[in-house]
């Protein structure tokens, strides 16, 4: 709760807006410790996981599962990955509460390390006890996001908003994509809908898929969930080394640049920033890689929804806004906004243009920093009946950003209704400047 207090001081004494996304720790799957608290395993090596067995009496044959039902979910001929893969196992088979394997991949078992199942299927619920009561903490810090671990299914996300709203949090919630079997068509589908968005967690999520078909995953997530006008992450290992080193590897540039290129609402730091030597400059070097991206023409060019039919109106103010802001070199689209809806459909269209959110409301103007291009604007309250008040109030408010100046111009978009959620239904394109607004 420190680390709340100390984002929220800091967003007050500079005049700015940080999103906060907590995570739930989901059913992470470890085995338990050893006597001398790690072991060396050879290729051939038969090695025995045990649930019954005790927390700490590891040894060179048998190590503790903290999932008990571990042994329950597994067949002859499954493969389990170790320590993200460091350390692979197949299942030669199962007595009682014992999963006999041999070690098909060497190295050295350290303790209380992660696992997986080759091609998912693990019976593990997605929320546990303990996510239960971190959701209480959540609503607690007023979190504007939470991220959930391991779902398998939109009823996971259900079930989480749920608890939330019980909770009395606002948080709308992020799922992480890290099971094989969440990959499926109509599933991923499923849980887009109920979700705000999702994170394309790479580590768990490739060693159950496997490294090789992980890039195409990640393509193809980054996409779906654009088109299904949802925001998503792109996370982990992104800039590894820096862990140890002060700059990246031209890999790790590669990487950060082409999941910009692709079309990700945000890139994520993990140990490099939790535990690494050189935090500053890993968050700085994955910021310059960003911005040198989106120079790129293929960063600001787009097709999305070109030709689909609309059923809303603020749908289609949001697509014309943003059609209308290309073709006539609008330095700005300011979205007058109770809910932040209509800057996240402005932010899908991929352009250079600077997308400002403008509201009331601080819970939006901190959500909203998490969608791609759209900058948080907090505007007073004005009445919904003087038009040229608000539009003259909206181009004062860029001003003071120095986000315009006189000659450009700007698109307004906006509801007859001011604090009518999903009523945007007017487009204003003013020059600043010139006259009345």
């Amino acid at each position: 709760m420190s680390r709340v207090a100390a984002v929220r001081n800091y967003v007050k004494e500079n005049d700015t807006y940080i999103g906060i996304l907590m995570d739930l720790q989901g059913p992470k799957i470890r085995i338990s410790a050893f006597k001398n608290d790690k072991v060396e395993l050879k290729n051939g090596n038969k090695f025995t996981l045990d649930a019954n067995l005790d927390e700490n009496e590891g040894d060179q044959n048998s190590v503790g599962i903290e999932y008990k039902s571990l042994p329950n979910d597994v067949k002859v001929g499954d493969i389990l990955l170790l320590d993200d893969g460091k350390i692979i196992l197949e299942v030669e088979r199962t007595e009682g509460s014992k999963i006999l394997t041999t070690v098909i991949q060497e190295g050295i078992l350290y303790n209380n390390k992660g696992v997986n199942l080759r091609g998912g299927g693990l019976s593990a619920r997605a929320l546990t006890d303990k996510d239960k009561e971190d959701i209480l903490i959540a609503a607690k810090a007023e979190a504007d996001y939470v991220a959930l671990s391991f779902p398998v299914s939109g009823d996971d996300v259900r079930e989480t908003k749920k608890l939330l709203k019980e909770a009395g949090s606002r948080a709308s919630v992020i799922s992480k994509i890290e099971r094989a079997e969440a990959l499926a068509d109509d599933v991923i589908q499923e849980i887009l809908n109920e979700s705000a968005g999702i994170m394309v967690a790479r580590g768990d999520l490739g060693v159950e898929i496997g490294d090789p078909q992980l890039p195409a995953v990640q393509k193809k997530l980054i996409k779906l969930a654009r088109s299904s006008d949802k925001v998503v992450i792109t996370a982990t290992q992104m800039l590894e080394s820096m862990i140890a080193n002060p700059i990246a590897t031209r890999a790790e540039v590669f990487d950060v640049a082409n999941a910009v290129l692709d079309g990700t609402d945000a890139v994520m730091l993990s140990a490099e920033t939790a535990v690494g030597d050189y935090p500053v400059n890993a968050v700085k070097a994955m910021s310059d890689v960003c911005l040198e991206a989106e120079k790129s023409r293929r960063a600001s060019l787009s097709r999305h929804r070109l030709h689909s039919h609309f059923e809303d109106v603020d749908y289609s103010i949001a697509m014309s806004a943003m059609y209308a802001a290309n073709h006539i070199g609008a330095k700005v689209v300011a979205a007058l906004t109770q809910t932040g809806n209509t800057a996240l459909v402005l932010s899908r269209i991929s352009s250079n243009i600077s997308i400002f959110a403008m509201s009331d409301s601080e819970k939006t103007l901190q959500k909203v920093t998490l969608y791609r291009g759209v900058y948080p604007c907090g505007v007073e309250k004005t009445s919904a009946d003087d038009w040229y008040a608000i539009n003259s109030h909206v181009i004062e408010n860029l001003q003071k950003k120095s986000a315009v100046e006189d000659g450009d111009l700007v698109i307004i978009t906006k509801g007859m209704h001011k604090d009518k959620s999903g009523g945007t239904n007017m487009i204003k394109i003013v020059r600043v400047g010139e006259g009345n607004y």
